[in-house]
């Protein structure tokens, strides 16, 4: 294989960062929503429910347009960040990292939730009984059960980052070196003459680190469930 330029390279450590942030971003979230829609019964819980899963159905340019809409400079919230802790999100990597992670946030919580679900509940109950908290019980007993779920889901979320591309490009552009990821990079060279061989290089190293993550995935959720059922 060709070496690779330094666009390329900078592409794709933009690309793990911003799938990586956008993961440990929505992770704590996820697990938080997950357990609000697994364990609990409320007037409005299927708006709740519909509104994670929207980013699936909705295009992604739409969802970009909202979040500039929102999140530019101009907007609400953007306008109110910027003004009050001088933070930048249209046209930065960090707003890559935000779009990225509202569209891997429904397959995150889903695979949590689908854990939590199957938690034998009882054994919760046997920890309470014997006079642990909450909090205790959930860190103790609930956490190790759905950890395999957690990390199936973080790395789901992780590979969907890793292929944003609609959401991306309408909210931060796609500016070389700042918001330039491997998807936009690979959509610019299919657009110059010349561009195949690159585009076909970048995809196949795509190809590469989304089979890699979830293969990876898949052999620490299943150690992780082993060690938790004492095999």
């Amino acid at each position: 294989m060709p070496t690779l330029t330094p666009e390329e390279l900078t592409a794709i450590k933009l690309s793990l960062r911003v799938a990586a942030v956008a993961t440990l971003f929505a992770l704590p979230f996820g697990v938080a929503i997950a357990l609000v829609l697994a364990r609990t019964r409320f007037y409005g819980r299927a708006l709740l429910n519909a509104l994670v899963l929207l980013p699936l159905v909705l295009p992604p340019v739409v969802t970009g347009y909202v979040l500039l809409l929102l999140f530019g400079k101009q907007g609400p919230i953007g306008r109110w960040l910027y003004d009050s802790f001088g933070i930048v999100l249209a046209f930065r990597w960090t707003g890559a990292a935000l779009a990225c992670a509202i569209m891997g946030f429904p397959l995150l919580v889903r695979a949590i939730q689908l854990a939590i679900e199957a938690v034998d509940t009882r054994l919760e109950q046997a920890a309470s009984t014997l006079g642990a908290s909450r909090s205790w019980v959930f860190l103790t007993v609930t956490l190790p059960l759905i950890a395999p779920g957690i990390i199936a889901g973080a790395i789901l979320c992780f590979a969907r980052a890793m292929g944003e591309f609609g959401a991306t490009i309408t909210f931060v552009s796609n500016i070389p070196g700042e918001t330039q990821t491997l998807p936009t990079l690979i959509y610019t060279f299919t657009q110059v003459p010349g561009g195949n061989a690159g585009a076909f290089r970048l995809t196949l190293i795509s190809l590469a680190i989304s089979l890699g993550a979830i293969l990876a995935a898949e052999g620490i959720a299943q150690a992780v469930g082993r060690r938790v059922r004492g095999q």
